[in-house]
């Protein structure tokens, strides 16, 4: 299956780059443009398309109003925001909203690009340093799981393989007790992997209870 992808950012040089970094994927195709409403435009003269990068700071934006008028659209188009910085709340607002999750600008291409594989299939993809703080937060409390709380921006699945990899389950265990194929729990535990910064299922179970994770 191709994959279409809209990549929406005012800054030539990043938007070219990132471009012909996703072209090269054999089952990818990019559509280009600088502003939200060149984005607008392309979305209702070329979808669908199965994910709209948004640059957070890009012309007409204007905080998430831009997202809004995107997310306004008929039918309305699965977005993900990229920027190099945004506040936590913004981050917070823009899943609130419905965006499928956020990238940093920054972020190897490897990395990247599974994210937009990822979200492509559904699945939220926020980077770590938004999913835990201190604070708590109108998310956090929604959706308590024997004391815990789910963070804003990681899928109710996505917690659920956590637990299972802090209580030292193999990915046949977890895919057969959530009822899951191995080859998507595999994704789920490298995401995980990523949001994490671990490099092993030891470290990832680690972090997640300093965190208080698990």
């Amino acid at each position: 299956m191709t994959l279409r992808l809209l990549i929406a950012d005012d800054h030539k040089l990043l938007r070219d780059t990132l471009s012909s970094f996703l072209s090269q994927q054999d089952d990818i195709q990019i559509v280009s443009v600088g502003d939200v409403e060149e984005a607008r435009a392309a979305i209702a003269r070329e979808a669908p398309f199965d994910l709209v990068l948004l640059d957070y700071g890009m012309p007409g934006m204007e905080a998430l109003d831009g997202l809004r008028r995107i997310l306004a659209l008929e039918p309305a188009p699965p977005v993900a925001l990229i920027s190099g910085m945004a506040p936590r709340e913004v981050v917070e607002q823009a899943l609130a909203l419905g965006v499928r999750g956020f990238l940093h600008k920054t972020m190897p291409a490897t990395s990247l690009l599974n994210a937009i594989r990822f979200m492509v299939l559904g699945e939220r993809f926020v980077p770590v340093d938004f999913l835990v703080g201190t604070e708590t937060t109108t998310n956090q409390k929604a959706l308590p799981r024997g004391g815990l709380q789910r963070p804003p921006g990681l899928s109710a699945r996505e917690f659920d393989v956590l637990q299972a990899l802090c209580a030292g389950k193999t990915n046949k265990e977890i895919a057969r007790d959530l009822g899951l194929g191995e080859p998507t729990v595999k994704l789920h535990v490298k995401t995980l992997y990523r949001r994490l910064g671990a490099s092993n299922r030891t470290q990832a179970a680690m972090i997640a209870r300093t965190r208080n994770l698990c």
